[in-house]
């Protein structure tokens, strides 16, 4: 239950821009010894106070239910009824029976969240006064952010938006987004007045507080798929509102069930770019370390003996060099470089990451080839299995993996490739990238060449050993994670 001491009253007639985060943060004693007289002849009245929006019996209405959404309804539900909404019925279906595919949430944590259920039914959302907006951001064949889904949930939620009512969006967007691409959505569909204590860049005017009007909130999901360390509660969150008081009930909102707290943002701008930009400086560590191992294959130098040695001076960075897929850190990069374009300034550096990046698959290609060719394996023909399609360990999402990539690379030397992952959906990846992955386990002796593309856990544990069964004997391991002792593989990134 959300608690602001002494200042929840004032909530009641004080007009939104007249609430600072501040004042709302104070202790108790503090604020009783400064009460704020309001002048009801320079406010504007407001019909719709903000005390609803910190109501615990009003429902919360995620809408979207994957990664990032299921984890976050799930811990809501703990303590305050929660509207899960997606528009897949299958995923609505499999959750209901309490199992999750994305392997996040397990089926004691769905037990736990007592107070959710979940829906397609647009209709069941109405009594909702915060929905919180949950839906992937992709980008598209040309690379430019492909904002569909984030359009059509905000189209979802402003045909129940309701006057007074708070929507969150948690999508990763570029700066100003949120703003001036879903604010426009969320006021045709509803017929109300976006809110906010200056007006949008590029807004004309600053709409004054009326009863038709809805508020804004963004706080940047962080979940890491497949870490079980860094959970939902663990990690810090950054949170932002459309005024100072609706910043702060977003704030302690998310104070609920954030164990490791929050850092509010001063702006919805700045939280979207501060998300952005995470990823970004990520893809352009990794991006240097590939560019890395780059030059040390051609100077046959092991890049990892040179990164442990490097790493004994205490400033150096961590990074190690790998294939960068997934929604996230492959993608966010774009969403920064298009918003720069768009305001006239060309980025350089971080295209020119993610020009490294989108090469290693080919490069890992090319390197197993030459160590074939080096080991008398000839290479027209022959097999070679590729273990793990996922685009990160411990985690069945193949979306956007670059492990396709040395696929890909492979088949234009004619080599059969089979690809085996026994975390992934054998049907998305058919649906996503034409693949047939192996239902089973490959036979021993089969292959003239395996690479190591995903450090699941079931892999690392079987070890060179266990990997090597399913070679021929004189077979190269190519190891892309560098998971395995050097002496045990034939090459490594």
């Amino acid at each position: 239950m959300l608690s602001f001491g002494p200042t929840q009253e004032y909530l009641h007639s004080l007009s939104a821009w007249e609430c600072s985060p501040n004042a709302l943060r104070r202790e108790p004693e503090a604020q009783a010894s400064e009460p704020r007289t309001p002048n009801p002849q320079t406010r504007p009245q407001m019909a719709q106070p903000l005390a609803h929006l910190t109501d615990p019996d009003t429902p919360i209405a995620i809408v979207g239910l994957g990664y990032v959404g299921l984890p976050l309804a799930v811990e809501f539900a703990k303590h305050r009824a929660v509207i899960g909404f997606d528009i897949n019925q299958g995923r609505i279906a499999e959750l209901e029976a309490g199992r999750d595919s994305t392997r996040e949430t397990s089926p004691e944590d769905l037990a736990a969240a007592r107070h959710l259920t979940y829906t397609d039914d647009l209709d069941t959302l109405r009594p909702c006064r915060i929905f919180i907006v949950t839906v992937p951001t992709p980008v598209d064949d040309y690379k430019r952010p492909d904002l569909t889904p984030l359009i059509k949930a905000s189209e979802t939620v402003g045909k129940v938006l309701k006057p007074g009512d708070l929507v969150i969006y948690e999508s990763t967007v570029y700066p100003g987004c949120t703003e001036e691409d879903c604010v426009p959505v969320l006021e045709r569909c509803s017929g109300l007045k976006y809110f906010a204590s200056a007006p949008p860049q590029g807004a004309t005017h600053h709409s004054p507080l009326t009863t038709h009007h809805f508020f804004l909130g963004y706080s940047p999901e962080r979940i890491n798929p497949g870490d079980r360390e860094h959970r939902l509660t663990t990690i810090k969150k950054v949170t932002s509102g459309s005024t100072p008081a609706i910043a702060a009930i977003v704030d302690a909102l998310y104070t609920e069930i954030i164990t490791a707290g929050t850092h509010p943002a001063s702006s919805i701008r700045v939280a979207e770019a501060a998300k952005v930009i995470e990823n970004t400086q990520r893809d352009l560590n990794i991006a240097l370390m590939n560019e890395l191992a780059l030059i040390f294959d051609k100077l046959g130098i092991d890049t990892l003996e040179v990164l442990e040695a490097a790493g004994s001076k205490w400033n150096f960075l961590p990074f190690r060099p790998g294939l960068v897929g997934g929604h996230c850190i492959g993608v966010d990069p774009y969403y920064l470089t298009h918003k720069a374009v768009a305001i006239g300034y060309h980025p350089e550096v971080i295209l020119a990451g993610r020009r490294i990046n989108d090469r290693m698959g080919a490069h890992v290609a090319e390197a197993v080839v030459k160590r074939m060719l080096q080991s008398g394996i000839g290479v027209c023909n022959s097999r070679i299995l590729v273990l793990g399609l996922a685009f990160k360990e411990n985690c069945p999402d193949v979306r956007n993996t670059r492990v396709i990539d040395i696929i890909h690379a492979l088949r234009e030397y004619n080599i059969a490739v089979d690809c085996y992952d026994p975390w992934i959906d054998r049907a998305e990846a058919k649906h996503e990238y034409g693949l047939d992955c192996l239902a089973e386990p490959p036979a021993d002796g089969t292959y003239d060449a395996v690479i190591l593309a995903v450090a699941h856990r079931d892999f690392v544990a079987a070890g060179a050993t266990g990997i090597r069964r399913w070679a021929k004997p004189k077979a190269i391991l190519y190891d892309v994670k560098s998971v395995l002792p050097a002496e045990q593989v034939d090459d490594r990134l």
